[in-house]
């Protein structure tokens, strides 16, 4: 776990309004914690990046860029991956983990290895882990061994 990796906290999904405004598909716990986040990707740094308000009842956040002051030039940002460092995260509790820390973990099922890692997603009905062989596996119930750097599934 490096201090300095790049943690995926959100997506540009559309831009809103004539302003250069777009709306972010958020990855964190709560949406307003974008306040506080030095947010980066590869079309702009941290400085740039303006929280303006939560949709509410949603994940969605509205956010300005700066130097994308209309709807034509907010429109090539729909897709860019929204980063922060990964020292820019609030510390966890004993037990408690971030996803982005368990990427290069082994998965075991049944006591068998079954693959690597890769990454996370989730399509509504709970996170799954995704392997670097391609297979996914549901993380409900998983157990995690850090002392092995090891994620029991069932």
């Amino acid at each position: 776990m490096g201090d300095n990796k790049k943690i995926l906290v959100g997506k540009i999904v559309a831009f809103q309004g004539v302003r250069g405004d777009v709306r972010v598909q958020t990855y964190s716990e709560k949406p307003t914690d974008f306040q506080n986040f030095k947010v980066q990707s590869n079309k702009f740094g941290p400085d740039d990046f303006k929280f303006v308000r939560c949709v509410p009842n949603s994940d969605v956040i509205i956010a300005h860029i700066r130097g994308f002051d209309d709807r034509t030039s907010a429109e090539v940002l729909r897709g860019t991956e929204l980063f922060i460092e990964r020292d820019g995260l609030p510390a966890t509790a004993d037990n408690e983990y971030y996803q982005a820390d368990l990427i290069g973990f082994s998965v075991v099922q049944n006591g068998k290895y079954v693959g690597t890692i890769a990454g996370f997603q989730n399509f509504g009905a709970g996170d799954i882990i995704e392997t670097d062989n391609g297979n996914m596996y549901s993380f409900i119930g998983a157990n995690v061994d850090f002392d092995n750097n090891v994620v029991m599934v069932k």
